[in-house]
């Protein structure tokens, strides 16, 4: 089956109010935008660009099938060690910050972070259907010739320590292949941490799991976070670009490239892209669509399979027609919405939305330029917005061309 994701966390960030998306055709239109670009141009192999592909997920071997994930590979040492395990198959999330990793698929023993009182920590982050734990670990990573030593990540596992009631909330968990449907998710938003400058007990992310007693909340210091690792690299580690070919329709597979840096080489000039600013508490810029404004609570990412917005007037599927949670219209829909940064830059976005029903018949295809579903009070601009675009994610207190980050372009 497809693996239908549409995952939004609710993470702190520097106020506790960011909103965060992650997650989880025919012959369709592929977005496209007024915004002023140069020609897009696709970088090639280099000591700052790793090979990304949208492709079925690693999960395919177990039939679970993802629509509109993009993957990537990590490798991960041993703290300042040649021990180490490349990992493939983590889905690029421009919606969160950090690498996270499945126990099941880790083979080298890393490092456990340990509290100020000696007690293993361990993290959960809660998304709208589902939720990640599992203890914090340090790894030193390297993504194409890039390197971060010393990193705290996440490793996903609901066996190390008994995952507290206020983190599962009532939802299930996202730690297995079958429930995430990729070997991890590197996340490499617009911020250097998950959780900000400031994390306290009471944001419900860190904990502390004493042997033999149940894991408590705790604040949680900058460094000791998980950490965004482009943030870490000794040089181009101001943002990344992600580069994907334009989509036509439904397709098994697609490859680019996710470049790191922001103007630091000859192969990551902003070039024309055109800047918006996001909110330096959120990440969100706004969006105006069918004569509402999302204020503050749109964004772009990578890491959501679709295009999540309110629309009364567009059929959802059946929830018993294995697309349950998209949009079902019968027939394609060409909509505009726009969209402006907090910089007053704005553009027209045009894009489509066609029967995720139609566009998920044939098992095969992984992507689909035309995926969207219904959200509550937000717009999401997932994996489909970037076909066809050079998409720049800025990161926070990082200094880059075009003005103060955090900033999308494109």
């Amino acid at each position: 089956m497809k693996n239908l994701r549409k995952f939004l966390i609710f993470g702190a960030c520097s106020a506790l109010s960011c909103s965060l998306a992650c997650g989880g055709g025919s012959s369709h239109s592929s977005s496209s935008s007024t915004s002023t670009s140069s020609t897009q141009t696709i970088a090639a192999a280099g000591p700052n660009v790793a090979s990304i592909s949208v492709n079925t997920g690693p999960a395919i071997s177990a039939g679970f099938s993802y629509a509109n994930g993009a993957f990537a590979s990590a490798t991960v040492c041993v703290p300042g060690t040649s021990t180490c395990q490349t990992i493939g198959g983590l889905l690029v999330d421009t919606g969160s910050f950090g690498l996270r990793v499945l126990s099941s698929v880790l083979t080298v023993a890393l490092p456990q972070q340990k509290s100020a009182s000696g007690s293993p920590v361990a993290e959960c982050l809660q998304f709208l259907d589902s939720y990640t734990w599992g203890p914090v670990q340090t790894a030193d990573i390297q993504i194409a010739s890039e390197k971060a030593s010393s990193v705290p990540i996440q490793v996903l596992s609901d066996t190390d320590f008994t995952v507290p009631s206020s983190c599962t909330n009532g939802l299930p968990s996202a730690d297995t292949l079958a429930s995430l449907g990729a070997n991890g998710i590197l996340g490499v938003g617009l911020f250097a941490q998950d959780c900000g400058s400031t994390c306290p007990a009471t944001a419900n992310m860190y904990y502390e799991c004493a042997s033999g007693s149940s894991c408590q909340a705790i604040s949680q210091g900058a460094s000791q976070q998980v950490q965004n690792p482009v943030a870490l690299f000794a040089t181009d580690n101001n943002g990344v670009i992600i580069e994907l070919p334009a989509a036509s329709g439904a397709e098994a597979s697609i490859s680019g490239s996710l470049v790191f840096g922001i103007g630091t080489q000859s192969n990551n000039a902003l070039g024309g892209a055109t800047v918006y600013t996001a909110d330096a508490a959120t990440g969100n810029f706004t969006a105006s669509f069918n004569g509402q404004t999302f204020s503050d609570n749109s964004f772009i990412d990578s890491g959501s399979n679709g295009y999540f917005f309110p629309d009364s007037s567009i059929t959802q599927c059946a929830s018993n027609s294995g697309a349950s949670g998209f949009y079902c219209p019968s027939s394609t829909n060409n909509l505009s919405a726009t969209i402006q940064g907090t910089n007053n830059a704005s553009a027209s976005v045009d894009f489509s939305i066609a029967n995720a029903v139609s566009l998920f018949s044939n098992s095969g295809d992984a992507v689909f330029d035309d995926l969207g579903g219904p959200a509550p009070n937000y717009f999401d601009w997932g994996l489909p917005f970037f076909y066809g675009h050079n998409v720049y994610t800025a990161i926070e207190g990082k200094g880059a061309p075009g003005g103060t980050a955090p900033y999308w372009a494109y």
